[in-house]
């Protein structure tokens, strides 16, 4: 019986053979926006700004 573990380096192998340039930017640009987002946007204000957005929009959320 023969195991075949895939590790993360084939995983990368893998991306880069399935994956265009653009898709890959277009990846690391949205995980960058969104550590901008987690980090410098703070949840609070976040969360008071979707929260008036609900109501603006109609939604009754409580």
């Amino acid at each position: 019986m023969t195991s075949t573990n895939e590790t993360v380096h084939d995983r990368f192998e893998t991306v880069q053979i399935e994956l265009t340039a653009g898709e890959i930017a277009a990846g690391l640009a949205l995980l960058a926006a969104l550590t901008f987002a987690l980090m410098f946007l703070q949840d609070p204000l976040a969360h008071d700004s979707l929260h008036t957005f609900r109501h603006a929009a109609g939604i009754t959320c409580h």
